[in-house]
């Protein structure tokens, strides 16, 4: 274990020299003065934790820092006191004190300070820094005033000097050796330290000190090995995991299940290597071999000038030291450019992501601090996580439940329940392999539990390992035992953000349990949710975690209450409640209690119980674990199905609700509203619904936080409304101007301009990741940068876009500065580019018209779902007429869409309506003949597929064969359906897609079937991808694929025969070159449904239409001549081009339209006495005639041939030889 302190002159600056520190002595603690930081500055080292005190001058000069490694607890120690001074305690064996000081030397030190500064540092304690005195004690030639006071600083508290006469100091201009720089300890850490002086100034004029502490064995590992998936070589794992049903069928489950994990294991330690547990080199990805060769001549010139310190190789030195320096910066300067650049178009999200964050230094580091608990300090990580642990083990105590609910708990679990049952209920089978893979296809990668196999290694196993897993499954459902290992989790503790480090309760715990366990968790909750949802025991205005529902919902009915209430100017008072400790205090019996009320019986609610029984967990603090604790009640933190147990639990609360009271749930997310003419009514029910709610919590373990619940008084009223005063636990609830909710700022008056505005600032934050990633001639290429800007910025502003879209314009324009940034940032558009040339460019619609988007693609997504509570919402008549009587009054977001709708002819189109649950357990029988499959159409003649199909029918003579087709031109979409002695044919609205087209062929031949007599029938068609999405269901299929497997099971179980195969189109085969026909001809019309999916396309291009219209009225805009159609054009991918052609055709250039930004005149032509623009130096310029018959064999090209989607090859060339080319 070892301690630096040195002389950095400037954190910044010697980030490099830094590293070379730290990786050559991997020291636990760096103390750093004269850092240069400001109060403002944020600084980073990987795996390190910086404390500084900055200067109090202003500017950037003196200051100190520590740099604590983040695997040893460690805790700031606040200082009274003026010096520059910062100091921590950390562990190390033992609690020990690190202060690193620094005394400037014309800066007067009084005796008192220093002995102020000692009185506060708890022994045992470490001093390090430059504290500029001199005196024979510790290796100079004199004594100076400063080096007194250091002597009697010693002397007065016993503390010892650990310099052994070492010089630690350069003086350039005297070019003569000092010793300054001192380490002092207490006589208790005095002999397990040793000092010893670096060689190395590190570029400095200081060399670093390094303190070893001689108790401390350094290759101690310091976090717990991992498996680098990267570097697997998974064909090896995948043969040596071989799990057998032997192993899983003769022993109990615990022990089938330590073979399986054994088995894992075994094989992932022979073909995946092991990460260290050491901490990891600092990087420096800029170090070439030019940097080292002149480190190494640096080197060689020092050791030059201290052998023989003259004044030549003096100069020397700093030659090149100076050279050093400028390849260092010229590497890092061209390694960033160059990694930016490796973001283009073609690198994969994961890549892509994973550059950002390395790029904008975000890496995940998490500190550890000691704990204040009853008083004591503690600082050892086994007793961090035991105190952690207990803390948490406390949290989920019944013992925290009140005396009452005590009493009734106790009562309520004398009542045993009796989940057994003799019927066979659907929802008890085993696990279908079709289950298995569908949850295990839709887990992500997560950090592994305490059997240490994750994700990944269950994906990489055969299939026949995996069916052996799934017999394990069914054996712990069949047999209703559970594991005990499955009981346990690890808990990381996160300390929560803005939180006191200190206290043991401020850290959220981040569980991780069996990724075996969880993968079965999925399938269990699939069918536990089935089964609520089927039953409609969920109630309708819980949103949280529901297949089509989401937060929206709940922002969708407050805004839709309020807006109503401001319509027939009455009040609205809303109630947001906070619940205490939800997950961790949920009353697991009255889950199990609430289940058997449900009607469950046999394994599921069985394995409910047994997944809840005994709990237990052990946080890990480092490479330490604490003892197991026990979770006595709440629902198991990390566990998949926690989130369905807790909505079961606490789903009862809106039944309490009175009539007047409308309630709304996201998960534990709980609202309460009210609309009145007159407050006291609107107090008086509020009041009624908070004691049954409070009454209600008091008999099933829930505690609601009165100083956190919150209130609003909704109200838009001329003259003075008193605000409702309601109590909850004696306590009246505060009611304020706004609130946030689920994300969203609610004010009294609904204006939204305070949720905009913050939603403002956290976009502007956030467009620092473009700033950092763009710059005009260098940097990752737009449609990278365009995809970045969309998750990380524009997804902000989707965001609750359908609910505060009804916001003022004025209100909603503060926005588009942020759009209008983002577009030239990526782009790299000239500032004083238009706005509306900003967004054809880019091809990325105004804000307003994306808004528009997302809230009719959410209207259709109501309108779709039968079980959603506004579902045909629909304003009742006085409402409507009172809207119009009212025109200033913000309508409601369904009449905002439905007059949309009318706008774009869409509001009479019947919507197709979302498909019932369908059961997890079921697989789908379908099956489909594709006798073409092994040849390839494009190489095999006509004459061999008319010879294949006969082959075919000879094989089926004996099913009546029935063709399908769909047809899809520019202006009508149709299909037909042809029989041996009828055919039909009809067309669909225009806007639906031709997949829509071939399976609703599909569905109308199976409904004529069910006319026909019993027998046997073969449907043909010519779409694969019809039959595909027949034979793998999915809850995302096209609505009409339920409807065709619904129909095709009731056919088979009358006693039909279906057979449906592929046959290719357009190679003479008689029925499908009929019903091809017929569809093309169709007149009839069918009203059918059209697919939410294809609304979303219609509706896409009614915007894009509307945003062309607005674009055609632009026919002053530079661009619109060049790019009058509104389309994607691909970009360069050379960024420097990129940016050049863009300012090109938006007309806007450095040379052109920088005298906007300076107040100056325009730049005229020399030559021809006119505005200097684009399309004059191109086109236009007599000057340049003789270099345009060059470059393009005309002397009057035109702007579309020069730089339109297509621009010309030599367009570089010419910009560069008429000079305009670096002026862009």
């Amino acid at each position: 274990m070892a301690f630096v302190s040195w002389n950095c002159h400037g954190f910044r600056n010697k980030s490099s020299e830094l590293k070379d520190i730290i990786n050559s002595y991997k020291p636990a603690c760096i103390a750093l003065q004269e850092t240069y930081i400001r109060d403002n500055d944020t600084v980073k080292i990987r795996d390190y934790s910086i404390f500084n005190n900055t200067s109090s001058s202003t500017r950037a000069s003196g200051g100190v820092a520590l740099a604590v490694a983040n695997d040893i607890p460690s805790s700031c120690l606040h200082l009274n006191t003026n010096l520059q001074a910062v100091a921590v305690r950390m562990h190390i064996k033992s609690l020990i004190t690190i202060c690193s000081l620094y005394l400037p030397p014309h800066q007067p030190v009084h005796q008192t300070e220093l002995d102020n500064l000692i009185s506060q540092l708890p022994s045992p304690f470490l001093i390090l820094g430059d504290l500029n005195g001199h005196s024979p004690l510790w290796g100079g030639t004199e004594t100076n005033s400063r080096g007194r006071q250091i002597e009697q600083l010693l002397a007065d508290h016993n503390i010892c000097l650990l310099n052994n006469n070492e010089k630690t100091h350069f003086h350039l201009p005297t070019q003569t050796f000092h010793s300054i720089d001192l380490a002092l300890c207490t006589p208790a850490l005095l002999p397990f330290l040793n000092l010893t002086v670096d060689d190395n100034l590190h570029n400095s004029d200081h060399f670093p000190l390094i303190i070893t502490d001689n108790r401390h064995n350094s290759a101690n590992h310091y976090y717990s090995p991992k498996y680098v998936y990267n570097a697997a070589d998974w064909q090896k794992f995948s043969s040596l995991a071989d799990i057998t049903s032997a192993i899983i069928d003769n022993c109990t489950v615990d022990e089938a299940l330590e073979n399986i994990i054994s088995i894992i294991k075994t094989a992932a330690d022979a073909s995946i290597p092991l990460a260290k547990g050491t901490r990891r080199r600092q990087y420096k990805p800029w170090w070439n071999d030019l940097c080292q060769q002149a480190y190494k001549a640096q080197q060689k010139a020092w050791n030059t000038f201290r052998r023989y310190p003259t004044t030549a190789n003096l100069i020397k030195f700093k030659k090149s030291k100076a050279d050093s320096r400028r390849i260092q910066r010229q590497s890092q300067r061209l390694s960033w450019r160059k990694y930016i650049s490796t973001i283009t178009s073609s690198t994969s999200s994961k890549e892509l992501w994973q550059k950002v964050k390395k790029a904008c230094g975000n890496v995940p580091s998490h500190s550890i601090s000691t704990l204040t608990h009853n008083d004591q300090t503690i600082s050892s990580p086994k007793e961090i996580a035991d105190t952690i642990a207990s803390s948490l083990a406390q949290i989920s105590s019944s013992r925290n439940y009140p005396d009452h609910f005590l009493a009734h708990k106790l009562k309520e679990e004398k009542t045993k329940l009796n989940f057994n049952t003799q019927s066979d209920l659907p929802y008890n089978n085993s696990f279908t392999l079709l289950e298995f893979q569908s949850c295990l296809s839709t887990v992500h990668n997560s950090a592994p539990g305490p059997d240490n196999i994750g994700y990944i290694l269950i994906k990489h196993l055969t299939i026949e390992s995996q069916t052996n897993i799934l017999r394990l499954y069914n054996r712990i459902w069949q047999e209703q035992t559970f594991p005990t290992l499955w009981h346990q989790a690890i808990i990381i503790p996160i300390l929560k953000p803005g939180k006191d480090a200190t206290n043991p309760l401020n850290y959220r715990p981040i569980a991780l349990t069996c990724c075996l366990c969880k993968l079965l968790e999925r399938l269990v909750n699939r069918r536990l949710v089935h089964y609520l949802e089927t039953n409609n025991i969920i109630h309708p205005h819980q949103s949280g975690f529901r297949k089509g529902r989401c937060t929206l919902d709940n922002l969708l009915s407050l805004e839709t209450d309020i807006r109503l209430a401001f319509l027939q100017k009455k009040h609205l008072v809303a109630i947001f409640f906070d619940i205490e400790k939800a997950y961790d205090r949920t009353w697991r019996h009255g889950i199990l209690s609430d289940l058997y009320a449900f009607g469950l019986r046999g394994n599921l609610p069985i394995f409910i119980r047994n997944f809840l029984r005994l709990r237990k967990f052990r946080v890990r603090v480092g490479f330490e674990f604490s003892d197991s604790y026990i979770q006595e009640e709440g629902v198991p933190q990390g566990s998949v199905l926690s989130v369905s147990l807790f909505i079961i639990k606490i789903n009862n609360i809106l039944h309490q609700l009175p009539s007047f009271v409308k309630g709304h749930l996201y998960v534990d997310d709980l609202y309460i509203s009210c609309t009145g003419n007159h407050i006291s009514f609107i107090e008086q029910q509020l009041q009624t619904a908070v004691h049954k709610i409070k009454h209600w919590s008091d008999f099933n373990g829930f505690n609601f936080s009165a100083s956190k619940t919150s209130g609003v008084h909704f109200c838009r009223k001329r003259g003075l409304h008193l605000d409702p005063e309601i109590e909850m636990d004696g306590r009246i609830i505060q009611i304020e101007n706004q609130v946030r909710f689920l994300g969203i700022l609610f004010d009294r008056k609904l204006t939204f301009l305070s949720h905009v505005k913050c939603l403002r600032k956290r976009c502007e934050r956030a467009l620092n990741i473009l700033k950092v990633l763009s710059n005009t001639s260098w940097g990752a290429d737009r449609l990278s940068l365009q995809r970045i800007y969309r998750a990380t910025i524009l997804s902000k502003l989707d965001y609750g876009s359908a609910i505060y879209g009804s916001a003022r314009n004025s209100v909603l324009k503060k926005l588009d500065p942020i759009h209008h940034s983002a577009l030239r940032l990526c782009s790299g558009a000239f500032r004083t580019s238009p706005t509306s040339s900003l967004y054809v460019d880019c091809y990325e619609p105004p804000l307003e018209i994306r808004r528009q988007m997302l809230s009719l693609h959410y209207y259709l997504r109501i309108s779709s779902n039968t079980r959603h509570p506004c579902h045909g919402f629909q304003l009742r008549p006085f409402l409507h007429r009172l809207q119009q009587a009212r025109p200033s009054s913000v309508p409601t977001f369904f009449t905002r869409m439905h007059n949309l709708m009318k706008d774009f002819n869409l509001h009479e189109v019947p919507i197709s309506l979302q498909p019932s649950f369908l059961p997890p357990w079921k697989d789908s029988e379908f099956k489909y003949l594709n006798p073409f499959g092994s040849f390839d159409k494009s190489n095999t003649s006509d004459t061999i597929f008319r010879q294949l199909f006969a082959d075919h029918r000879l094989r089926f003579h004996d099913f009546v064969p029935i063709y399908t087709d769909g047809s899809k031109l520019s202006s009508r979409v149709s299909f037909a359906v042809v029989f041996p002695k009828s055919v039909s044919a009809f067309t669909l609205l225009p806007f639906c897609s031709i997949f829509t087209a071939e399976i609703t062929a599909v569905f109308h031949a199976l409904k004529q079937i069910l006319k026909c007599p019993i027998g046997k029938y073969a449907i043909y068609t010519d779409s694969l991808s019809v039959l595909q999405a027949l034979n793998s269901l999915h809850c995302k299929s096209h609505p009409l694929v339920f409807s065709v497997l619904d129909l095709y099971e009731k056919l088979i179980s009358q006693g039909f025969s279906l057979v449906f195969c592929w046959v290719p189109s357009h190679v003479g085969i008689a029925g499908n070159e009929q019903a091809d026909s017929n569809a093309r001809s169709a007149t009839h019309f069918s009203h059918e449904p059209v697919p939410v999916c294809d609304l979303k396309k219609r509706i896409k291009s009614c915007l894009q239409m509307k945003w062309q219209i607005h674009w055609d009225q632009e026919l002053n805009n530079k661009l619109h001549s060049i790019k009058p159609i509104i389309e994607n054009w691909s970009e360069d991918v050379n960024r420097k081009r990129s940016t050049i052609l863009t300012r090109l055709r938006i007309g806007h250039t450095r040379f052109t339209h920088r005298h906007l930004l300076l107040g100056e005149p325009a730049p005229t032509c020399p030559h021809c006495s006119c505005t200097m623009s684009v399309k004059h130096i191109l086109i236009e310029c007599i000057h340049f005639k003789i270099h345009r018959l060059r470059f393009f064999n005309t002397s009057s090209p035109t702007l579309t041939t020069m730089i339109g989607r297509h621009p010309h090859i030599y367009l570089f060339e010419f910009l560069k030889i008429t000079g305009f080319y670096p002026h862009i």
